[in-house]
């Protein structure tokens, strides 16, 4: 007969053996994620792309997804496409019903707003130019201000180890005399890793500049085999440390002598400090020559309520009609190269154009005040966050989007809102971007509603996470973005993507009672099991994650069934 003594320690194990069991049983019964998704923007006018569309949603739903995130430029209007784009519209409605797969369809770019200012290019956020001084000669004003502020831009000599005009230059930037667009030197820029590890390569000079004006900086680039070649950029940093510029100059690895340009606007700076160059470079060679920097004026001008246009005398007391002392000052191009909604990060300013009759006389000299846009990156341009006519326009996109796809969630595309709380409207006394972007999102989560009452809305996390881009110093935002969040209901799902701040993002909106859904991926096939996992991991401390999406922004889907087994090993 077995000993009494043995009965509490199988009893023990016993208990835990049942305990285990009961534990695995609970894990294999954990529901299926509410919403797995696929990020799918789409060209709707192309049919190849919905022909691909339509085969990845027919993947995707036997990979275990259940939904598409489609979006389109064209979604920003949709009126007057040509008559493929609807049947292509309503073929991918139907196809996705027969697969059996949700649209989730992406609307209101605001951050990226050029689909919406396509409808209207002055909706764009403008910064304010106060009081630049014009002269006026033959019927025209222009800046009258226009010297060169880079005398030794271009590289024609030396004294010692730096170049004439300059204040500092990192040791690989040397003078070439054989390699030059004009005159008798370049810089040359390489052997960047030779002296000092971080790679850089730049010219540095301080300036001293008029806060709230608009400058111009053109030059001549020419490169041969230049690894990160996205990196060669103009930063003018002002006194406070902010970056002033964020455009592309779009130099290639190899090219000839070329012509760059950029426009930034010195906000309150009086001084700033000019970096051009590249930032940790690593192999092959630029030369840099002929560098101007030149005030101008009316470069991206916007016309519309909220960025006037003023016009004085040099007293700044007489105050001038447009349409009377002078023509309406437009540059009719203006967010309509390469088509509409496409914005040139540099043209030609236009002059103001005095006609008969005007109280303005050859030889005075005025002042000029008004508001401009600028480019981001490569093409991004931000709108407005109050301008009535934006709300309408994207009323419009979700009736017109809710007609032809029906959708029953959408998600409102607010993301690195890099222009904000600038103009009149947005730019008012004892309020912040922060309470402005709030107000917005309350808007446009209305103007869903108002269409759909019964659908589903998400946004994207990252401009109302205080650990993510809703702080102070925000790109050109004119004021602190923090309380954003207050704008977002309990209702509105988050889509949150920053992986860094996981651990703090997503607890954040959970105890603000937001459902979520994980964006994960990013092209990163080297870590996808890796990515999914730590992404679960954190949101299994957090209730309401909901959902998980495979997001590319290459439209890379080749990982489309590992990034699906990595959330059914990691779960």
């Amino acid at each position: 007969m077995q000993s009494m003594r043995g009965w509490p320690a199988a009893c023990g194990v016993m208990a835990v053996l049942a305990l285990a069991g009961l534990a695995r049983a609970e894990e294999a019964a954990q529901p299926p994620l509410r919403w797995q998704w696929v990020y799918a923007p789409c060209n709707f006018q192309v049919d190849k792309a919905v022909d691909d569309l339509i085969a990845l949603a027919a993947r995707a739903k036997k990979a275990g997804y259940n939904g598409l995130l489609v979006s389109d430029y064209k979604f920003g209007r949709i009126e007057g496409r040509p008559a493929n784009y609807y049947v292509n519209l309503e073929r991918t409605r139907k196809a996705a019903a027969d697969i059996g797969i949700d649209l989730i369809a992406g609307v209101m770019d605001v951050g990226y707003s050029n689909a919406i200012l396509q409808n209207d290019p002055n909706l764009a956020e403008g910064i304010a130019v106060k009081d630049c001084v014009f002269a006026v000669k033959d019927g025209r004003a222009t800046v009258a201000d226009a010297e060169e502020r880079l005398p030794g831009g271009g590289f024609e000599a030396m004294q010692g180890n730096r170049f004439d005009g300059w204040d500092w230059h990192d040791a690989c930037v040397t003078r070439d005399a054989d390699a030059k667009h004009a005159g008798a030197a370049s810089a040359r820029m390489a052997g960047f890793r030779d002296k000092e590890s971080h790679g850089n390569a730049r010219v540095v000079r301080k300036l001293a500049l008029k806060p709230w004006h608009e400058y111009h900086v053109s030059l001549w680039v020419k490169t041969q085999d230049l690894a990160g070649a996205g990196e060669f950029r103009v930063n003018p940093i002002g006194a406070d440390k902010r970056t002033l510029c964020y455009t592309n100059l779009g130099v290639k690895p190899t090219q000839d002598w070329t012509e760059h340009h950029v426009i930034f606007n010195t906000l309150e700076n009086a001084e700033v400090n000019l970096y051009v160059g590249l930032w940790g470079g690593r192999t092959g060679t630029v030369w840099i020559d002929d560098l101007s920097l030149r005030e101008t004026a009316g470069v991206n001008l916007l016309r519309r309520d909220g960025c006037p246009v003023r016009v004085t005398g040099e007293d700044g007391k007489t105050e001038y009609a447009e349409g009377k002392d002078y023509e309406r000052w437009e540059y009719p191009k203006m967010g309509r190269v390469p088509w509409a909604g496409g914005y040139e990060a540099w043209h030609p300013a236009p002059p103001i154009r005095i006609p008969a009759g005007s109280a303005i006389r050859d030889g005075d000299r005025l002042k000029v005040s008004f508001y401009h846009t600028v480019v981001i990156y490569g093409d991004q341009v931000c709108g407005c966050l109050r301008h009535p006519d934006v709300f309408r326009y994207m009323e419009e996109e979700v009736r017109q989007v809710q007609k032809y796809l029906a959708p029953k969630k959408y998600f409102m595309s607010h993301d690195e809102l890099r222009v904000a709380g600038q103009c009149g409207l947005c730019k008012k006394e004892g309020e912040t971007a922060g309470q402005v972007l709030a107000e917005n999102v309350r808007h446009c989560t209305a103007i869903i509603r108002k269409v759909d009452p019964e659908a589903e809305i998400f946004v994207w996390s990252d401009m109302f996470d205080p650990n993510h881009n809703a702080l102070d110093n925000y790109y050109l935002v004119g004021s602190t973005l923090k309380g954003s969040w207050e704008g977002l209901d309990k209702d509105v799902r988050i889509g949150a993507w920053y992986f860094e701040k996981r651990d703090q993002s997503l607890p954040f909106f959970g105890e603000r009672g937001h459902q979520q859904i994980i964006a994960g991926y990013y092209d990163d096939a080297a870590k996808v099991r890796e990515n999914v996992a730590a992404w679960l991991k954190a949101a299994a401390k957090v209730p309401g994650v909901n959902g998980i999406m495979y997001t590319t922004w290459q439209g890379n889907y080749k990982d489309l069934e590992a990034f699906a087994e990595g959330v059914r090993s990691a779960r």
